[in-house]
């Protein structure tokens, strides 16, 4: 129900957002998570509480996927899940920067149908639903038109552009920007502000979900690193890497990238 999702994803990231803010300038818990997977900090558990709260109390049918939530397989048999990242780019919001998001999506049998990403601090939401285009504060926004990869603005992690994991035995001429919230990235490339994003590494669906969709109805086709389709709600929930881009510019891509 994309039309019913997209007014309640937009109502929790907003609400996500007046959470979150409100530990800016205080001090803040924060610890290391096991195994190396990074920072988290009380704001990252508040805001978590409250869309577990606010979303499953609307949809209690939907299953629930969450980064900072435990994993239960209960929604592998949910026919409609929320996939979510309370705070995509925590040492982003630890460090005192703008450039963090709120990451929010429904996907029904595996498909992404409903998204939101917001910054608050940067007053964007971006937003999409299923054959509805997508939007940045309402405004219909749509990818480049680029077709070659020379010129192109790519971005990536700089690991990303070593020269073995190019086919011609070096990265093509592009342009390498980076942000550190994933979600934003791939909304500034539905956005039309860069050509093309790509990491190569295995990505969490709760970064990558919202931002399938915005992408893909800006536009852009999405794929795994090996331009395979995105599926979501995986017993795993990690994807193998992503290409982002115009259709044009995303083949490119995929054919320069080695085996």
């Amino acid at each position: 129900m994309p039309a019913s999702d997209l007014p309640l994803l937009i109502e929790a990231a907003e609400e996500a957002g007046r959470i979150a803010t409100r530990y800016i300038g205080t001090p803040i818990e924060i610890r290391e998570k096991p195994d190396g997977a990074g920072p988290v900090t009380e704001a990252d558990l508040a805001v978590d509480a409250a869309l577990s709260q606010m979303l499953r109390a609307a949809r209690p049918d939907y299953g629930w996927l969450s980064e900072e939530t435990e994993d239960n397989v209960d929604r592998l048999g949910a026919e409609r899940v929320f996939i979510v990242d309370p705070i995509d780019g925590t040492r982003a919001f630890i460090e005192g920067e703008d450039i963090w998001a709120h990451s929010l999506a429904v996907a029904e049998r595996g498909v992404v149908t409903a998204a939101a990403i917001y910054l608050p601090m940067c007053d964007k939401l971006y937003t999409a639903a299923v054959g509805q285009g997508a939007a940045l504060n309402g405004v219909p926004i749509r990818v480049t038109d680029r077709e070659g990869l020379d010129g192109a603005s790519l971005l990536a992690a700089r690991p990303a552009l070593a020269a073995e994991l190019w086919r011609a035995g070096h990265a093509p001429k592009v342009t390498r920007a980076f942000r550190p919230s994933l979600a934003y990235r791939l909304s500034l490339v539905a956005e039309g502000r860069y050509d093309a994003m790509l990491t190569l590494r295995a990505s969490w669906e709760w970064d990558i979900a919202a931002g399938d969709l915005i992408l893909r109805e800006a536009g852009a086709v999405t794929s795994t690193r090996r331009a395979a389709p995105l599926v979501f709600n995986n017993p795993d929930p990690r994807l193998d890497g992503v290409i982002a881009a115009n259709p044009g510019l995303h083949s490119a891509l995929h054919a320069a990238l080695a085996d």
